[in-house]
């Protein structure tokens, strides 16, 4: 009998470092240990009322598809959230799609064949590495440096990286996973690029109100002569905290970049339909929600990095926006590090839940001794986090 074996592409695909630790947690929390979850980006801030008010004022018979590039109401109310923030986008340039993560794959499925190139900024979001297996493309990473706050190295050494089978550049603006917001001079450089090498941008956009001190943020789609490759990536995930709801959108002035895109929602059928219709208010009156976030953020910010300076030999760059921090510790296998967390150890019944540094690299062997950290909890939380990793890493230190 002929074994029947699985795909190089699935064999390949690596767990995700926010998911890969979930069974190690449930078995602490069936111990009776209260996690503190910083390992993955889910606010603990409510959803706005007015998202359950549309769901349960729904009085349809039955839950139909939706149009597969979204209900035009929708599309209307994504058209006037760009607008607010200083985008311009027509109906046909948006597509409605199931979070931004779809999103992110449409985009390059759009753009790159098999084993064409993707450029990409590390660490990075770590599901631009799934989808780029997905895709078949493959992501050619350029290692950002935490001595400048992981912002872009000169144009000269991202060209280096570039060749016959480069497509496209991924830039995550504010990052995740190092919450660097990005200069006008660095966008430049990153549109000069595209341009010279007929390249297109996929832009993810999706912290863009989660911006701190004196910086601002700044779209790609405000260079006018890329707007044509731009591809902006979004969701209602964090700045409406509704991460489960599955609702994001892709947009591009590209017309077949959108016919594409179509295509591949075609086949998808539709995006939840329910949560659709349940966004519109909050699009159309988007900054009533987003405009406390930043203060929030920014306070929970300061807690962990105040926090993390009192733990010897723990060095972090200090997040400019979203609501991460990549955060260096003085252990050789932060992975090791993060499991033992959660299955060997606990102060009065608490531990932390982090997120292993090396799943956000592409570059084999790089992120070994870092972790993520998410400060999606309130301050006082984020404070006794930090206490708990300090007195953790103490005991590891001492024990491996």
């Amino acid at each position: 009998m002929k074994k029947a074996i699985i795909s190089k592409r699935a064999r390949q695909t690596p767990l995700s470092p926010i998911r890969k630790l979930h069974a190690s947690a449930v078995r602490a929390e069936q111990r009776g240990i209260k996690i503190y979850h910083l390992n993955i980006g889910q606010p603990d801030l409510p959803t706005p009322p007015e998202f359950f008010k549309v769901v349960r004022s729904f009085s349809d018979k039955y839950v139909e598809y939706a149009p597969s590039a979204g209900y035009p109401g929708v599309i209307q109310a994504w058209q006037k959230y760009y607008q607010d923030v200083g985008i311009r986008f027509n109906e046909d340039e948006i597509i409605v799609t199931t979070g931004g993560s779809e999103a992110i794959l449409f985009s390059l499925l759009a753009v790159t064949d098999h084993d064409e190139e993707a450029l990409v900024f590390e660490p990075m979001y770590t599901n631009y590495i799934s989808f780029g297996f997905m895709a078949c493309t493959t992501l050619r990473p350029i290692t950002l440096s935490p001595k400048n706050n992981f912002h872009l190295p000169k144009q000269r050494d991202i060209e280096k990286k570039i060749n016959v089978k480069t497509k496209a550049i991924i830039l995550c603006n504010p990052s995740n996973p190092t919450g660097t917001v990005f200069s006008r001079q660095e966008l430049k450089i990153i549109a000069d690029i595209a341009l010279k090498f007929g390249l297109f941008i996929i832009a993810d956009e999706t912290y863009r109100e989660i911006v701190f001190g004196r910086r601002s943020f700044i779209s790609l789609m405000d260079f006018k002569k890329v707007r044509d490759r731009v591809i902006i990536i979004d969701s209602v995930s964090k700045r409406f905290n509704l991460c489960g709801a599955r609702i994001g959108c892709i947009a591009s002035q590209n017309k077949e970049v959108m016919e594409s895109a179509l295509k591949f929602a075609q086949g998808r059928l539709s995006s939840p339909t329910l949560e659709q219709i349940a966004i519109i208010p909050l699009l159309k009156n988007s900054r009533i929600y987003t405009k406390p976030l930043k203060k929030e953020y920014e306070t929970r910010r300061n807690a962990v990095i105040s926090g993390l300076k009192q733990i010897p030999g723990v060095s972090c760059a200090k997040s400019e926006g979203a609501f991460y921090a990549t955060v260096r510790l003085p252990v050789k296998n932060s992975e090791h590090f993060c499991k033992w967390l959660l299955d060997s150890f606990n102060d009065k019944k608490e531990t932390v839940m982090l997120a292993p540094g090396d799943g956000f690299y592409a570059s084999p062997g790089k992120g070994k001794n870092e972790v993520r950290i998410a400060y999606v909890l309130g301050s006082s939380q984020l404070k006794r986090a930090m206490k708990i990793i300090q007195l953790a890493l103490k005991k590891y230190q001492y024990t491996h």
